[in-house]
């Protein structure tokens, strides 16, 4: 009888630490990547799998930062240059680049087959890493895809993209040219 008020008790302990677990908020992590210099943070419960560069089949009369479809692990995703997208300015040495270039497909909650190219990795950041940058468009003045922006301990800017919204923004589907 007391090893079975003892498990009910247990239980009862461990279901509540699993509640407040669930009320607790969760800091904010994202996968930090850079393109044509700029810093990004893309949420790492919106992104996928990280891919090296993949063979891209070129896709006629589309836009020039929809690069072309790739097989990622069997399915076919379309690519997307996300410095291109963002109207980036080219690098002078682009082979260099390319060598350092990773493919981030979308999570698969997001429901939508794409990859985006990055020019390269620069690993993991939470919000305790960051602080909020006081400079910082207003919503209005920035894509609806573009989050906040934050600074490391470097005082380095980073651009968070909401995955999400960018897979609903209509510019970014629209890519017949």
């Amino acid at each position: 009888m007391a090893n079975r008020e003892a498990l009910r008790e247990l239980q009862q302990r461990l279901a509540e630490r699993m509640q407040a677990a669930q009320r607790e908020q969760r800091g904010q992590s994202w996968l930090a990547v850079e393109c044509r210099g700029q810093g990004l943070l893309l949420p790492l419960e919106q992104a996928g799998e990280i891919f090296p560069p993949a063979a891209l089949v070129p896709v006629p009369h589309t836009k020039d930062w929809f690069v072309g479809v790739a097989n990622l692990r069997g399915g076919l995703h379309g690519v997307v240059d996300l410095a291109l997208f963002l109207g980036l300015p080219p690098l002078p040495s682009a082979d260099v680049a390319r060598e350092q270039s990773r493919l981030i497909a979308f999570s698969s909650v997001l429901n939508l087959n794409c990859a985006l190219l990055v020019d390269r990795l620069a690993g993991l950041r939470g919000a305790e890493q960051m602080r909020p940058d006081a400079n910082t468009p207003a919503p209005g003045q920035r894509p609806a895809f573009a989050s906040a922006s934050w600074l490391d301990a470097a005082g380095r800017s980073w651009q968070s993209l909401d995955l999400a919204a960018l897979a609903r923004d209509e510019h970014f589907l629209s890519i017949v040219a």
